[in-house]
């Protein structure tokens, strides 16, 4: 097994997956290393294949399993379920200590499996998008600045491949934020996966006067144009803190319903109020 990281596979280039690895290219370069890049992607034909290769920086696509998991680093960039399935096949390909990982929204299923199969697995999630998907919407700006969840326990790595590697995003601009594979789908089940579906409930609920709305309405449920394919994945492996959120949400709708039918304006004043706070930090990059 090589010492150091001299060859990075990327399994999936759309958005994030491109997305990642022109940034790892970028930190690359800012540390003045030279690290191939090696990526697959099913749906890809010879005109994508042309593209990623000539002007997104990938050094070689490679279809076949054996020579595509030749790698330090393996980067799962599919769908929660897929990027776990892969995981058999990576077992059987992948050098010995070779470190997988992966950019799923979900981590305690992929993480229980990779440790099952006694892989090198630290999964991570960076946290960015735009609405525009594939790998032509791809750049590595879409991760500079932004926080990359890394769920190593209670430590950033600093040594041997992984720490090689998340030095490398760091020196792309990324923020790692370190926390548990639990932990991660409890808080993101929270900040991402309920607002999803509070968009999408609210799309459904609103439907026979979206004719009539305006760009506020536009604004809250943007999220319900977001493809079910990669929102069924996720719902299903963190089904119970999805579940515990929507039904704590619920209940909050609930309260704030009775202090509307009461006329509680002083309560009411006081969700306003917090929540007009809340906004303003967020708004300002600071936290609340």
């Amino acid at each position: 097994m090589r010492q150091h990281i001299d060859r990075i596979s990327f399994v999936g280039l759309g958005l994030i997956g491109a997305s990642l690895m022109q940034a790892v290219r970028r930190g690359a370069e800012e540390c003045g290393r030279k690290i191939e890049l090696v990526g697959w992607d099913p749906g890809f034909d010879t005109d994508d294949i042309a593209c990623v290769t000539s002007t997104l920086g990938l050094d070689r696509f490679e279809a076949n399993p054996a020579r595509l998991y030749d790698a330090n680093v393996i980067v799962l960039c599919a769908p929660v379920k897929t990027n776990i399935a892969l995981l058999d096949q990576i077992r059987d390909y992948a050098p010995e200590g070779a470190l997988i990982t992966d950019v799923s929204s979900t981590k305690k299923l992929i993480a229980e499996k990779a440790a099952a199969l006694d892989l090198e697995f630290i999964g991570m999630h960076p946290i960015a998008g735009r609405e525009q998907q594939g790998y032509l919407a791809a750049s590595p700006e879409l991760l500079s600045g932004r926080l990359l969840i890394v769920c190593s326990g209670d430590t950033l790595p600093e040594s041997g491949l992984a720490g090689e590697f998340f030095s490398l995003l760091e020196a792309a601009g990324c923020i790692p934020v370190v926390m548990s594979p639990e932990e991660h789908d409890r808080i993101y089940a929270n900040i991402s996966h309920l607002p999803q579906l509070i968009s999408t409930v609210l799309m459904t609920h609103c439907q026979e006067n979206i004719s009539r709305s305006g760009p506020g309405f536009a604004s809250v449920t943007r999220l319900a144009g977001s493809p079910w394919p990669i929102w069924r994945d996720i719902i299903e492996t963190n089904s119970d803190n999805i579940a515990e959120e929507l039904e704590t949400f619920s209940a909050s709708l609930s309260q704030l319903a009775a202090a509307i039918r009461e006329k509680n304006l002083e309560a009411i004043s006081e969700y306003f109020g917090e929540a007009n706070r809340l906004y303003q930090s967020l708004q300002q990059g600071s936290r609340p």
